[in-house]
This record gives C-alpha cells, sequence and structure tokens, in this order.
C-alpha cells in the first residue's frame, strides 16, 4: 500500500510507455533508434535496473552515464520512507510514482564485522557506522544503496586535540542541484589547552572532492544537554534541539553558528517531550506532547524567515486508539493514570500530501493530517518488522530517501 498513488494521467503514461514497448507492429529498429522515446523509458526505472542495462550497448551506456540524465532521473524521483530496526532489516514505504520496489533491503553489501546501522539519508546517499564493539573505534560509511557502493570515511584529522577523538555527532550534507560532491561534519571534542573554558567542541569537515577533514572555526560552547547526533538539516543548516529546549544552528555553506526561535509552548518542562523534529517536502517540523494522557496534539513548521514555530496541523488520535484499544496502558498500582503507545516516525509534506506516519504495538498507520483518516499500512513483506508484533515502541528509525546514480 502506497502512501500516494498515482493519477490517473501517469498511469496512462505509463500504459501508453508500454504500448509502445511491446507493440508488435512498430519495427524494432524504430524503436531503438528513437533515444528519446528510450531516454523517457529508462527515466522511469530503478537504479539497479539502469545498472544492468548499460551493458546491453554502447549507446545506452553513454545515454545513462551522461550527467545530464542523471539530472533528469533526480528531477522525476520522489521519496519514500526507509524503516530501520534493530535486527538490521529494512523496510520501505513507497511514497512515489516510479516503483513500489524497495530499493535496499539491507547493508550487508558494507563488510564489517560489527555490523551497520543507518544514522542519516541524504539525496539518496547514506550516512552509517557499525555498531558499538567494545574496545573498537566504530567506522563511519558513506553509501549508495542503490548501487552496492559505499566508502569507508577516514578518522578525523586529530588537529588541536590533546587526547584521544570522541565523536560526539556525524552528518551527512550532500546537495546534487549544486555539486555532485558531498560533506560530512562531525562535530567532537577539543583540546583543552586550545579552548576557553567552556569551549569543548570542534567541527571538523569532510569533503568528498578533496578526501580529506579540515577544521572549521574556532572551538565552540554548547548547552550541557545538546544531543549532537540527533540533528536535522534543512536550508543547509544543521539543527539540534536539546531535551531542555535549547537550539543550535550551524550553517555549512557558510560555517557559521545561530539559533532557532524559542520552542511554541510555555508548559513546564516535566510535563513537555519533544516527540519529533524533522524536515519533509522543504519543510521543518516539531512536535511537542504536554503530558503521556493526551491523544491530542499541534505539528509545529518553522517560518522561512526562522522568525517563529507556526501551528500547521491539529492532530487527535482517539479514533486510532479506539481502533487499537492495545495503544491504551495503564502505570502499575494506577487507576486512572492513562498513557498511550505510539512512535511518531515520520512527517511527510508535499504538493500532494500531508501525512503522519505512525507506528502502535506492531502496526504502521498512516494518518493524514488534511481530512484526519487513517489507514493501516500492509505491504510489509513476512520477514520485515511489521512481521513482528513483539517489536516495542521506540526501537524504529524512519529516514527519507530517494533514489540516486550519484558515486560515492
Amino acid at each position: 500500500m502506497l502512501l500516494t498513488t498515482p493519477d490517473h494521467q501517469e498511469r496512462s503514461e505509463r500504459r501508453n510507455m508500454l504500448l509502445l514497448l511491446w507493440d508488435p507492429l512498430p519495427p524494432a529498429e524504430a524503436v531503438s533508434g528513437n533515444q528519446d522515446l528510450i531516454t523517457d523509458i529508462l527515466l522511469r526505472l530503478p537504479v539497479k535496473s539502469l545498472l544492468r542495462f548499460k551493458c546491453v550497448s554502447k549507446q545506452w551506456l553513454s545515454l545513462i552515464s551522461d550527467p545530464q540524465f542523471s539530472r533528469h532521473y533526480r528531477n522525476l524521483a520522489s521519496a519514500g520512507i526507509i524503516l530501520c530496526g534493530t535486527t538490521g532489516h529494512i523496510d520501505h514505504v513507497s511514497c512515489g510514482r516510479r516503483n513500489s520496489e524497495p530499493p535496499f533491503t539491507y547493508l550487508g553489501f558494507i563488510d564489517d564485522s560489527a555490523g551497520t546501522k543507518i544514522l542519516q539519508s541524504c539525496n539518496g546517499l547514506v550516512l552509517c557506522c557499525s555498531f558499538f564493539e567494545l574496545g573498537k573505534s566504530r567506522n563511519y560509511y558513506i553509501c549508495n544503496p542503490s548501487r552496492r557502493q559505499f566508502l569507508m570515511l577516514p578518522p578525523p584529522s586529530a588537529k588541536g586535540c590533546d587526547e584521544s577523538i570522541t565523536i560526539f555527532g556525524v552528518h551527512l550534507y550532500f546537495d546534487p542541484c549544486k555539486s555532485p560532491h558531498y560533506q560530512v561534519v562531525c562535530v567532537r571534542n577539543c583540546a583543552p589547552s586550545s579552548a576557553a573554558a567552556n569551549d569543548h567542541y570542534q567541527i571538523e569537515i569532510y569533503s568528498s572532492e578533496t578526501r580529506t577533514w579540515r577544521l572549521s572555526g574556532s572551538p565552540f560552547s554548547a548547552p550541557f544537554d545538546m544531543v549532537f547526533d540527533n540533528g536535522v538539516l534543512w536550508n543547509g543548516t544543521l539543527h539540534w534541539i536539546s531535551p531542555t529546549g535549547a537550539s543550535l544552528c550551524f550553517d555549512i555553506v557558510q560555517e557559521q553558528f545561530g539559533e532557532m526561535p524559542s520552542l511554541p509552548s510555555n508548559e513546564k518542562w516535566s510535563k513537555r517531550r519533544l516527540r519529533y523534529f524533522g524536515e519533509s517536502g522543504g519543510h521543518l517540523h516539531l512536535i511537542e506532547i504536554y503530558g503521556s494522557g493526551t491523544t491530542q496534539f499541534q505539528v509545529f513548521e518553522m517560518a522561512k524567515d526562522y522568525s517563529s514555530w507556526i501551528p500547521k496541523y491539529q492532530v487527535d488520535l482517539a479514533a486510532i486508539v479506539n481502533a487499537y484499544p492495545e495503544m491504551a496502558r495503564s502505570y502499575p498500582d494506577s487507576h486512572d493514570s492513562r498513557f498511550y503507545l505510539f512512535s511518531i516516525l515520520f512527517v511527510q509534506e508535499n504538493e500532494e500530501d500531508s501525512l503522519l506516519l505512525l507506528h502502535v504495538p506492531g502496526k504502521f498507520i498512516s494518518y493524514n493530517l488534511i481530512d484526519k483518516t487513517f489507514k493501516e499500512l500492509c505491504d510489509f513483506g513476512a520477514n520485515s518488522t511489521k512481521a513482528n508484533t513483539s517489536i516495542q515502541i521506540g526501537c524504529l528509525h524512519a529516514y527519507q530517501f530517494i533514489e540516486t546514480l550519484s558515486c560515492v
């Protein structure tokens, strides 16, 4: 089941294209000689098919390898959502028009004895790291899972660091509309001798163009509870929010720090829970839930000029709780205090849809933010996390993913 379905015009275009492919009347030479037709067909295929079709002929190899073809392919691509649990299996919710087949379901092509997990996804490239092993440093990888390509990043340079490097967060930035090269931003510790009293952090940036790390700016300070591995990329800027509401931004292009407006609620911190912070369709979203016993909350969106958080959608999950009563739980030895088990995985907002992807015990739910309807997503395979009804809430991570022909 797709989060979005092709419209009538899209289905007609696909049908006409198939007729052109399979109609026995036009001679094969006429079809093979029509490069525009071949290009239109190839642009609608998944990456793994295109890689195989490079072997068909020199003409197809040249066409698929052309940077202009890659740009057109990117413009036609639609983003899906990949769901990652603790088992290493990766599920895929298709939001696109091209195909519903999962682009990948595991990262076994990365040769790491500890296994790997996804940290971020950015325009078709994925940042991964190895699982923690006692006595070993973590490895970090950039990969294109559609091409089954990966690159292990060299460790940061350790310049200005008197002791061993501690990495607090690593983030991928890739904007193929601006450059074919990507960058990786690392937040690490710095030498006490090279920093002011409260400056404990240093930014270091890796460039795929130079294949090297370099220091960015001077050491800096941050709120004591800032979690640097939960950054969100929006408009070329990394954004972090601490559990107590402090914020920090880093403009990757300008290499400058800033702050976001205060969070939207004046509720006491004992009642506030930041349940979602992410980007979709060029929008930065935030969801706070005030108390565990409520089914109502708002989806906030950051103003383009960073002036404020704007309430965008009102959500009430009461109907979902009624449909799935296993969401409702009670605290031990309490007759009145109830709470609800659900995890907000993703807010999808584009020209066609505004949806909330939820995980409730054993199920994935798509909630329409416009008309307040919901549906259970049932297209997961027998070996997927969907089949594991014992999966715990909060153990899943969702990332937007769009296929690309770009190399690492």
